[in-house]
This record gives C-alpha cells, sequence and structure tokens, in this order.
C-alpha cells in the first residue's frame, strides 16, 4: 500500500470549492490544477494522490479501495449507499433535494416521478405513504413535467434559477446537501494517521452553516 494519501476527487464545480477548503487548510494543492483535464494529479509535497472521477463515481472508488479518501455529496452518498465511513461534512456545494413539480397540477392516484435519483425518490415516498412509478432520467429532468412524462421530479436545487425559468415550483425539500469528507474502511486503519490528521486540518477552516 502506498504511503501517498489517494484522494477521490469530484471534477467540476465541487472540486474547485474543495480544493480550496484544503489549501485553507495549509495543504499545499497548486491552483493550476483547478482546471486541468488530467486524470491523475500528484501533489507530493502534501502526501498526496487527486484521482479526479465523475461526483457519482468518487464513493465507488473509495469502497473498492483505488481511493483512501474521497469528496462527494450527500445526494451521491444517499442514493449509491456505498460501504464507506462518513468522516466530516466539509460544508460546501450547499443545496438542496426537492419535489419540484407545475403549479396547479392535478395528479392521479399513482404519482409519476422523474429523477436522477431514484433510491432516494423511492425511499421518500416510501415513507410518506405515496404510491409513485419513478423514472429514471440522467439529464434536463427538468423537461418531463413540461411534457408530461411525469407529475413530479426529484432534484437538486441551488439558486432555484432553473426551476423558476421552467414555470416550476418546489413543493417540498426532502433533505440538504453538502459535501462529505469519505474513507475507505481498510484504508482508515491502514493510513489513520494520514487521514485523520487530514480531518483536523479541514475541521478548522469547514464554513459554518449561514
Amino acid at each position: 500500500m502506498s504511503d501517498r494519501l489517494k484522494v477521490a476527487m469530484p471534477k467540476g464545480r465541487i472540486y474547485k470549492q474543495a480544493s480550496k477548503l484544503f489549501r485553507e487548510a495549509g495543504l499545499p494543492i497548486p491552483e493550476e490544477f483547478d482546471d486541468s483535464r488530467k486524470l491523475i494529479i500528484e501533489i507530493p509535497e502534501a502526501g498526496m494522490e487527486f484521482i479526479m472521477a465523475k461526483p457519482v463515481d468518487v464513493p465507488t472508488y473509495v469502497e473498492y479501495g483505488a481511493a483512501d479518501v474521497g469528496v462527494v455529496g450527500k445526494d451521491v452518498l444517499m442514493e449509491e449507499r456505498r460501504d464507506v465511513y462518513e468522516l466530516l461534512d466539509l460544508g460546501i456545494a450547499r443545496c438542496r433535494m426537492s419535489v419540484i413539480g407545475l403549479p396547479d397540477r392535478e395528479s392521479g392516484h399513482t404519482i409519476k416521478v422523474a429523477t436522477k435519483y431514484p433510491n432516494v425518490a423511492s425511499q421518500f415516498f416510501r415513507e410518506n405513504g405515496q404510491q409513485v412509478e419513478v423514472i429514471k432520467l440522467n439529464g434536463s429532468i427538468e423537461l418531463a413535467p413540461l411534457i408530461g412524462l411525469a407529475d413530479q421530479i426529484v432534484d437538486m436545487v441551488e439558486t432555484g434559477q432553473t426551476i423558476r425559468e421552467n414555470g416550476l415550483i418546489e413543493l417540498q425539500t426532502i433533505f440538504h446537501i453538502t459535501s462529505r469528507l469519505i474513507a475507505n474502511r481498510v484504508s482508515f486503519r491502514m493510513k489513520s494517521e494520514a487521514i485523520e490528521d487530514l480531518c483536523r486540518r479541514l475541521q478548522s477552516v469547514i464554513p459554518q452553516a449561514p
């Protein structure tokens, strides 16, 4: 097992916020990597190696030990249900998971719900005693109620601008989302010193909820 800590990082918006947090924690993460297209970024001065992955794949890399730790949104953790340790709420990439629909839309006995998060949606409606048919989509979820594919959608909301521009409204908040630091179970034992040091550093700079 390499001494270098392998960190699965989500590409895109979350990476920029996470790398800024790592820098604030005193870790020498060069800013030039913020827009890099490299898939593996070696940072020997920090004793780390970043594995750049699609956000949805981060917990898979961590569960199977390809990465020791990872940064991932709570939405992905809830949907993917991977066997990992959740170590820290990093307080970044704040948004919420919501039920969204058209105003004044009458729906039948069984509601059709389109979403990228079928496990989250199914569990939420089941716990609320509602009978739904969940339709899995991968993009442009807001389109589903506009063309009659679904009565409602379950999706992440950050500012709400997209749903407002498409004449949709938030009907209910399911849960609030932030990014989390997760760890592989074996790595947490074998590299406990490095992982605990990372947790201490990050904990000292985590932004407080507004």
